[in-house]
């Protein structure tokens, strides 16, 4: 009688990401822009570089040619704002669902339950690199701990979400990645829990994980010092006004750690509702352009078009039009970028 894998319906054999990287490589230029913006938001973290890192895109990927062309028009303000801000574009592949929905374009690559994960790393890491050859850098949340090794080597700035900074798993593997990483406070709105994960994931740890050969390995880390607190609000309400803002900083500094913070304009901060994400950003701008260096950065969730929709058959899908949280438009966005660079120059 077996007593293993009873509820287990299949399991099937990954490519290594030896295998992925081979097969679509990290070329020179790109190497160079991934090193050089995780350098300037380290730079932005210390006070050494004095503009705003600004994390701007969709939710998440679900149909790579309109994010293509939302990236190629961000790649174009980013360099008209480079002075003052730095652009870093959203592009998140997995999805945290509460209960249940579509986990992002690695577990789900053709919205249609297939779950053809192989296919989802293989196009996920397409879309890096197209958006990279563009010279716009890429961040992203990561959620599944075997992902990095796929594709970490192409990201610049990475994040450990709400549902999962108070993740041991998440803190562990948070030590090891190679770039900057914000914490969001937790989904009832306690920022302690983002504080106590980054204390975690400065330290060095040793878990399991893989190799890129993909063989089962004990991971050492030398731990992450790289590193922030994201604003985003929780069931207690939004925390982006300057007294929350003062309350997280006075905590990180209590802690230890440097007394930075990145207000998150959508989710709990915006009440969920898209079209007050401005409100959020420009409040935020106004502490930074006040004095307050403590603000160094803001995300916003933007797309093409505005608004959201349900994922039903793929070929009724809207263009450019998000399938998880509602976004702002592509005119709404240029319209944010360059304001805040006229009020911080």
């Amino acid at each position: 009688m077996s007593t293993s894998n009873i509820r287990v319906t299949e399991l099937q054999t990954l490519s290594s990401p030896r295998e992925f990287i081979a097969a679509q490589p990290i070329t020179p230029e790109i190497a160079t822009t991934v090193i050089e913006t995780r350098t300037a938001i380290e730079n932005i973290e210390q006070g050494k570089d004095s503009r705003m890192v600004m994390l701007v895109g969709p939710c998440s990927i679900h149909d790579e040619k309109a994010g293509i062309e939302y990236a190629e028009r961000l790649a174009v303000l980013a360099e008209e704002v480079k002075d003052t801000i730095l652009v870093v574009m959203r592009v998140y592949f997995e999805k945290p669902r509460t209960t249940v929905g579509w986990k992002g374009l690695i577990n789900d690559p053709n919205l249609d339950g297939t779950f053809d994960m192989q296919t989802g790393l293989e196009r996920a890491r397409a879309f890096l690199l197209a958006v990279l050859k563009l010279g716009l850098p890429a961040g992203t949340e990561f959620l599944d701990p075997f992902t990095p090794q796929y594709l970490a080597d192409l990201i610049s700035w990475g994040a450990i979400g709400a549902r999962t900074t108070e993740s041991q798993t998440h803190r562990q593997m948070a030590s090891g990645l190679s770039m900057p990483i914000g914490f969001k406070n937790g989904t009832g709105g306690s920022c302690q829990v983002a504080v106590d994960a980054m204390m975690a994931a400065r330290s060095p740890h040793a878990f399991l994980g893989i190799d890129l050969d993909g063989r089962a390995s004990v991971v050492n880390t030398a731990g992450n010092k790289a590193q922030h607190l994201i604003l985003r609000g929780g069931a207690s309400g939004p925390n982006y006004d300057e007294e929350s803002v003062s309350l997280a900083l006075s905590l990180l500094e209590t802690a230890g750690l440097r007394p930075n913070v990145v207000v998150d304009c959508s989710h709990a901060n915006s009440n969920k509702d898209h079209r007050r994400q401005p409100i959020v950003f420009r409040e935020a701008i106004r502490q930074r352009a006040d004095g307050n260096e403590g603000v160094i950065g803001v995300m916003l969730e933007s797309h093409l078009n505005e608004g959201n929709q349900s994922l039903g058959d793929p070929a009724d899908l809207k263009y450019g039009v998000s399938i998880t949280d509602a976004c702002i438009n592509w005119e709404t966005t240029e319209e944010l970028l360059r304001e805040a660079h006229a009020t911080l120059s």
